[in-house]
């Protein structure tokens, strides 16, 4: 099972030096695995992931997760090239009971006048939605993908992706820590080879020592993200969700303070691949 981060920015895209090492795409990851693809979210940095599949050629298929609808995990849709082809099949599921509608109109919507020139519509892939529900696991290919539920303002789904004998947990957009972890979702969690948390705000941005206080908007410090990987026994743990006003030497020194904590962490960057596991036979 591979991993590849193509968006890592939480709220707003950004760019230039501000960005040059962590990358400036809103949230966006790929994982494949034995010719299958998964795709989690679809914010700025799916438009990359786009042009590299049209590198491939071919007919193209994928399965997009995404873990809710604000517009940082939505927005890079219409940029998605593939979506565009009649040979491509897409497979999308939206979180919660009602996700398939609810995913398919959020999508539409950012399409209509006066946001977008062209609708939903012109995309002529092959297109079926689906709803990803709490605790109800999805097999793709060699994929079990498990949603739970992720405390955040309007919902959000985490999800354990698993194949090869590895699991990978995507859990963006969560707001969390040692207090308030619920041994539900810590289970989910557990052993993962590698844990992708929301780690957007410092300890002191979240309490309002620095600007406005941050608590109940949905997003995690570092310190609490590494004290989660800890707890849950995670082998790796990747920040996530990154800060848009947060340069790369602020990200990479919370990942510095976060290995206080939990040693094996590291600031998830655009470009990054982590391979876990090898292929079945």
């Amino acid at each position: 099972m591979e991993v590849r981060f193509y968006g890592v920015r939480g709220s707003i895209a950004v760019s230039g030096a501000h960005a040059a090492r962590i990358g400036g795409n809103t949230s966006c990851l790929e994982v494949t695995s034995q010719g299958h693809r998964l795709i989690l979210d679809a914010g700025t940095g799916i438009r990359a992931l786009g042009e590299a599949m049209m590198r491939e050629g071919g007919a193209q298929k994928a399965t997009l997760f995404f873990s809710h609808l604000h517009w940082d995990h939505v927005q890079g849709f219409p940029f998605f090239t593939p979506g565009y082809l009649p040979t491509t099949e897409l497979t999308l599921y939206g979180p919660g009971p009602d996700g398939a509608q609810a995913l398919q109109s959020v999508l539409a919507r950012q399409m209509e006048p006066p946001h977008f020139p062209v609708p939903l519509s012109t995309m002529r892939s092959r297109m079926t939605f689906e709803s990803a529900l709490h605790g109800r696991t999805v097999e793709v290919g060699p994929f079990r993908v498990t949603p739970f539920d992720a405390p955040h303002p309007q919902g959000c789904l985490a999800y354990r992706v698993e194949a090869d004998g590895h699991s990978f947990v995507y859990a963006t957009d969560m707001e969390i820590s040692l207090a308030t972890l619920d041994p539900r979702v810590a289970r989910l969690m557990e052993g993962a080879d590698a844990l992708c948390l929301d780690a957007q705000y410092t300890p002191d941005e979240y309490a309002g020592k620095k600007g406005i206080p941050k608590k109940g908007w949905g997003h995690s410090t570092m310190v609490d993200a590494a004290q989660v990987a800890a707890a849950v026994n995670a082998r790796r743990l990747f920040l996530f969700h990154h800060d848009p006003a947060h340069n790369d030497d602020m990200v990479e020194n919370m990942a510095e303070e976060a290995r206080n904590h939990f040693a094996a962490t590291e600031p998830a960057r655009e470009g990054k691949r982590i391979v876990l596991g090898a292929v079945c036979a």
